[in-house]
């Protein structure tokens, strides 16, 4: 039995056409509608699934092309994040068999071709899985890694990407030293369609890693959303899921993650750090002027038409180039508009992780950083 998937998001098509295939269907893929429809008469697909929300040509589009150009009554199944009821209706009344609206449950699109083509005859022993949910986006998140061999916490990653559909990982290797490279591309392989190794030959600090990191996803047409997060998981790979939803069903460009404490938050620090924090961060709002409790947390999700003007130009400093980035999109947009552009999200886990690089006397450097950003930007 053959299926044809239809999506302009590559990353929703491949735990989808994983899934089918292991159950015994033949599936193709295509992301881009046009092709779609040019597929559907050499592949000759007893279902087709397709999304609505497709570049040029859309999903309705798609549907007519089979119902009235084709006059095919093969099953159609629509996943689509498109909640329009008007579309939907549309949608029905062109002769569409299913409309199942993402976020879904893999499971589910499995049990509802099964009702609507049956199972197909096979040998294949399909072992159970963790249900994988379809999502409506898809994100990249960027990963810095210096000396991060021993550190890297590979199998936490791994299992996020196969539970969570619609993520890119992007580790940057940043000039290591150690095998952090053998490590990144040990966890790549056979992974390449959602997981990236950006190798950076030289060590240019955290700052210039997750520029070009940035820069690098930015490239990819299939990403609604693009953030970056440190490699020892002190922010929750959870809470980092929670950053993005809080963007997706938003307005907000940017969603920062908040290391603040709050009831039921697991929150853990160092005496002397927490005070030193606290001074870093009084001097950081007169910067900004702009009322942030937490700019340096290392976990952030950006909409992807602001990741040139955050990281376009290189950064200043090596450390503090988060209040850059929030000085580069308060100077592009003016005050009273970033102020509605950014929000910050309490955490509900960060932990302080043991072989952090940042010690207490860098800290005292970031004071200096910071009156080198105040020098810098006070004419832009």
């Amino acid at each position: 039995m053959k299926i044809l998937a239809i999506d302009d998001q590559q990353l929703i098509l491949l735990p989808l056409k994983k899934k089918l295939t292991e159950l015994g269907y033949d599936v193709r893929t295509e992301n881009d509608a046009k092709n779609g429809i040019e597929a559907f008469d050499s592949f000759e697909p007893d279902l087709v699934i397709v999304d609505i929300n497709m570049g040029e040509v859309s999903g309705i589009e798609v549907v007519k092309s089979i119902r009235i150009e084709h006059k095919s009554l093969i099953p159609i199944m629509v996943l689509s994040g498109n909640t329009n009821d008007d579309v939907i209706v549309e949608g029905f009344d062109l002769g569409i068999n299913d409309y199942m609206k993402k976020p879904l449950s893999l499971n589910e699109v499995c049990a509802r071709v099964k009702r609507l083509i049956g199972v197909p005859e096979t040998t294949n022993k399909v072992e159970k899985s963790n249900n994988t949910i379809i999502q409506q986006r898809c994100v990249g998140v960027v990963i810095p890694c210096y000396n991060e061999e021993k550190r890297l916490l590979s199998k936490e990653f791994l299992d996020f990407v196969e539970k969570h559909s619609g993520y890119h990982l992007c580790f940057v290797n940043d000039g290591s030293k150690d095998k952090t490279l053998e490590v990144l591309n040990q966890v790549k392989k056979g992974r390449e369609d959602y997981i990236t190794v950006y190798d950076c030959e030289k060590n240019g600090g955290k700052a210039e890693a997750v520029r070009l990191g940035m820069l690098h996803m930015a490239e990819k047409k299939d990403l609604d959303y693009i953030g970056f997060l440190d490699a020892d998981l002190s922010t929750d790979l959870a809470d980092f899921d929670d950053l993005v939803s809080t963007i997706e069903n938003s307005d907000y460009k940017i969603v920062s993650g908040s290391r603040i404490s709050r009831m039921g938050a697991n929150i853990t620090k160092e005496s002397a750090r927490k005070i030193i924090s606290l001074t870093i961060n009084y001097i950081i709002r007169k910067i900004l002027r702009m009322d942030f409790k937490d700019t340096q947390c290392g976990a952030k999700i950006f909409h992807k038409d602001v990741i040139d003007i955050a990281f376009k130009e290189k950064f200043v400093t090596a450390w503090i180039f988060d209040v850059e980035m929030f000085i580069r999109i308060r100077k592009h947009f003016g005050l009273e508009k970033a102020q509605e552009m950014l929000c910050e999200k309490p955490l509900k886990r960060w932990i302080h992780a043991d072989g952090s690089k940042l010690s207490m006397k860098d800290s005292v450097k970031i004071i200096f950083q910071l009156a080198q950003i105040a020098w810098v930007y006070r004419g832009k």
